[in-house]
């Protein structure tokens, strides 16, 4: 328990984001290709191996673990795979990034596993728009998935909502009173330039954090605090509200040198940074030894290096990364 993953930039890794799917129910405009090609499942991290993977992260050091996608939910078994992640020693924040769809079904399973906290992306409040942005989504079935979490016992739960402008920029407002209401945190996200997405031009679609926050403030004033998840979110408070107001800005406030966090991709490649190519094939490491967590936690503290100072990302619209962010890991 005593070895810390730490980079040749004095970084300490102390976060993982562990992708238990690329699949998905929704079809984002921003995150995936309206017809994807999903990986055959022979290439996919069993839900033993993704367990695995967290208890050797843990054991290096990592106090907080979110399971991505895809869409978690859609994974069979998935609860399963958070009751042994929720029973790690040592791990401080257990967290799920879903698309709340399958809340109503999963949230009270979840959250007697040991799942801690939700971030739920809800990017439109107006049912033709969600829709649009979603490619499949309903609206409705996302709001009932929340009220579900909330009856699950969650706390803090987030909502993530990706600014894109000409498309829901307009609903800002909206979003921040819906959190304000339902007592809810909203993080306000930029854009990532990954994948190759045919739906719109990323240049002209990007808003600024900045953008953004000038949104808010002409309703409520934002007042900067230092509070933190472990995640790249600058988070502010409102004098009238419990609600935190959180930014998350690759491109306007590059976070990469506090970078604390690695993701690992169902296919079990160990990401060293979202916005590099940097990785290590950690299933060729389960599957040439299996069972063997000396080997595994080597691999990992091997990979160490690897991470990069920091991503190049630009708001000119040009992909600088090839995968869409579901085979990432959101």
């Amino acid at each position: 328990m005593g070895h810390q993953l730490i980079d040749n930039f004095g970084r300490q890794v102390r976060y993982v984001r562990l992708s238990v799917t690329d699949r998905c129910d929704f079809r984002c405009v921003y995150c995936m290709s309206e017809e994807m090609t999903f990986l055959p499942r022979a290439q996919v991290l069993t839900l033993e191996e993704l367990a695995m993977v967290a208890r050797a992260f843990v054991e290096l050091g990592v106090e907080k673990i979110r399971l991505t996608g895809g869409e978690p939910l859609v994974r069979r078994n998935v609860g399963q795979l958070v009751a042994d992640i929720g029973a790690l020693p040592g791990l401080k924040d257990f967290a799920m990034t879903t698309n709340g769809a399958g809340l109503g079904k999963h949230a009270r399973q979840l959250r007697e596993a040991g799942l801690q906290r939700l971030n739920i992306s809800l990017d439109s409040l107006d049912p033709t728009r969600f829709r649009r942005l979603t490619r499949t989504g309903d609206l409705e079935r996302v709001l009932a998935g929340i009220r579900a979490a909330r009856e699950a016992g969650f706390e803090r739960i987030k909502l993530n909502a990706v600014v894109l402008k000409g498309r829901n920029e307009d609903e800002v407002l909206d979003l921040v009173d819906f959190a304000r209401g339902e007592g809810l945190d909203i993080s306000f996200i930029e854009e990532m330039p990954l994948g190759d997405v045919s739906d719109h031009s990323r240049a002209e679609t990007y808003c600024s954090s900045d953008e953004v926050q000038a949104l808010i403030e002409q309703r409520y004033p934002l007042l900067p605090t230092t509070e933190s998840s472990l995640g790249p979110s600058r988070y502010f408070r409102m004098g009238d509200s419990d609600t935190r107001i959180g930014f998350i800005s690759p491109h306007s406030h590059n976070f990469c040198a506090s970078c604390n966090r690695v993701r690992v991709t169902v296919e079990g490649r160990l990401l060293l940074c979202l916005g590099n190519e940097h990785s290590v094939d950690l299933r060729a490491v389960l599957r040439r030894h299996p069972g063997d967590m000396a080997a595994l936690k080597e691999a990992i503290i091997q990979a160490m290096p690897l991470k990069p100072e920091r991503h190049h990302f630009t708001t000119d619209g040009d992909v600088q990364v090839v995968r869409f962010m579901n085979t990432t890991g959101g």
